[in-house]
């Protein structure tokens, strides 16, 4: 498939959490921005990263290289009581372009790279849109650790959803056990009716996550008005 069409094509696949990686990976040319600086500070050239020809409407979306925030400001975290640390973050562009431009690129590059089981995943299930999450799994505990993926639940606008597929990105995921301190990491694909601007958690093996999405979501707004502010003063430049 040329590059031409996987973009024509992919507005029917897999809605925000992958449809913009994909066409930053397709365009041969396009805007550029400078990397984010730390707040107070100026932008820099250096690793430059390719805009979208236009974006969205949705006021959420910013500029991506701006922005300075972690991903674990943006995951859910889930400690069920067998030592296993479940960590998530939904790939969708209005939260990872917050993230720093360093950050923001390794995410969007992993989606690029398994953009071919991700459209096998869309041609099996045909729905109008998926939400790609970044799940890792760690252990504490000393001995195996075992852990089902299925079992990783996610609770949003009055459902529970489980994954519709998995696609590993670490050797031996699919064993489904973890030694101590072992962390093995998958992209998990769920129904694109999930909506991140509102209240979430996670639950594994019946233990529900400790992460407040509440608080995730008023950081999440500060910063947006930051990357703004960032580009803004970038462009008068």
């Amino acid at each position: 498939m040329t590059a031409r069409l996987l973009v024509m094509r992919w507005p029917r696949v897999l809605g925000l959490g992958l449809l913009p990686a994909v066409l930053m990976a397709c365009a041969s040319a396009g805007p550029m921005v400078a990397q984010g600086a730390p707040p107070g500070g100026t932008a820099r050239p250096a690793a430059q990263i390719p805009l979208l020809p236009a974006d969205t409407l949705d006021p959420n979306w910013v500029p991506a290289g701006f922005g300075t925030l972690r991903q674990d400001d943006i995951a859910l975290k889930t400690s069920p009581a067998n030592g296993l640390q479940v960590r998530a973050i939904p790939l969708d562009e209005r939260l990872i372009r917050l993230l720093s431009p360093d950050s923001y690129r390794a995410l969007r590059d992993m989606q690029i790279s398994k953009a071919t089981q991700l459209l096998a995943i869309k041609d099996r299930y045909r729905l109008p849109g998926y939400s790609v999450w970044y799940v890792s799994f760690f252990a504490l505990e000393q001995g195996e650790t075992r852990f089902s993926p299925q079992e990783f639940i996610i609770s949003n606008t009055g459902r529970d959803f489980r994954p519709l597929d998995v696609v590993p990105l670490t050797p031996g995921f699919g064993e489904y056990r973890l030694r101590q301190r072992e962390v093995q990491s998958a992209l998990f694909v769920f129904d694109g009716q999930i909506d991140v601007n509102q209240p979430i958690t996670s639950q594994m093996e019946s233990v529900s996550s400790v992460t407040d999405w509440g608080a995730v979501l008023q950081r999440v707004e500060r910063e947006r008005a930051l990357v703004r502010a960032r580009a803004s003063g970038a462009q008068k430049k």
